[in-house]
């Protein structure tokens, strides 16, 4: 299992401390609790985004990670996020090792009233070596049925609103099957770059060819440095234009990674930004398929390869 372990949440000392602190705060109320409202969070904000948009007017969502203008890997835990978790009814987290801080402080505010759903556990794939799950297309349907199911346990005399809510939610997401669709036809084959595994999932959805090696992604996810031999190669991929484009974490940056956006822009290829945490004022359908129309448009600049 490849986790990114020299870098992913920077936040060991701190957790626990308020971890301990949320034992205090496991009996305390929050002041958020409304009558008939169910106090939920995401870990990230698109997981948020799909607790509103199933929860409706039954909920009352904060999300955790919620800026794309910084390094989620520093996201630090702060005494509001325990007393969030503490008093929280349903959580969705990522899984996989990406928010394991989350389980610390879950542990340490234990409730038997509290739901945990981790998408990995979701999607059974708690030991995968690509965490980014929201990036998959099949992700977001799936974490939409769980959460209903959840919500109408947790409230059942309002099942019937949940379920109807899931069913808009996964019809409004065809229009993401039909962009990826519609995709694979127009730039199906062509050939990126990526420094970072984060759009994997989406790339491979589209039709597109990765040809950065796993290994180089993992290690630069990792905080690793990669290989000469792996750096030769991707620098090669762009000086070489053997891709129509390079795509990037747009929230995580290094000497590195910074070169190669460069090294893209001097040779005129398309360099396309991806976030790992989705953007204020979205909703995770739209936000997959801007995404994705980015990289369309990225690759049709250059033709097909």
């Amino acid at each position: 299992m490849i986790l990114e372990k020299s870098r992913r949440r920077r936040v060991g000392a701190a957790v626990m401390a308020l971890a301990l602190g949320a034992l205090a705060l496991a009996g305390c109320n929050s002041g958020r609790a409304t009558p008939g409202v169910i106090d939920v969070v995401g870990a990230e904000v698109q997981y948020g985004d799909v607790l509103a948009q199933i929860g409706g007017r039954y909920v009352n969502v904060d999300s955790l990670m919620t800026s794309p203008s910084t390094d989620p890997h520093n996201f630090e835990a702060s005494p509001r996020v325990a007393q969030l978790l503490a008093t929280a009814q349903l959580v969705v987290q990522n899984g996989a090792g990406y928010d394991a801080f989350m389980n610390t402080l879950e542990a340490a505010s234990a409730s038997p009233s509290r739901v945990v759903l981790s998408v990995a556990a979701m999607l059974d794939r708690r030991t995968a070596v690509n965490p980014h799950f929201w990036y998959a297309p099949s992700t977001m349907p799936v974490v939409a049925r769980f959460v209903a199911t959840s919500l109408a346990k947790i409230a059942p005399q309002h099942a019937s609103y949940f379920h109807a809510r899931e069913l808009r939610f996964v019809g409004q997401w065809r229009r993401v099957s039909a962009a990826l669709a519609a995709a694979r036809r127009a730039v199906g084959g062509d050939r990126v770059a990526s420094t970072e595994p984060v759009g994997d999932y989406l790339i491979d959805a589209m039709g597109l060819v990765n040809l950065t090696p796993f290994r180089f992604q993992a290690d630069v996810m990792n905080g690793i440095d990669p290989s000469p031999q792996d750096i030769v190669t991707q620098d090669n991929l762009i000086a070489r234009h053997q891709i129509v484009a390079l795509v990037y974490n747009a929230q995580v940056s290094s000497p590195l990674t910074q070169s190669m956006r460069e090294l893209a822009r001097h040779d005129h290829v398309a360099v396309v930004p991806l976030y790992e945490i989705m953007p204020a004022h979205e909703h995770v359908q739209t936000w997959i398929l801007s995404t994705i129309a980015a990289l369309v448009a990225a690759s049709s600049t250059r033709g097909r390869s």
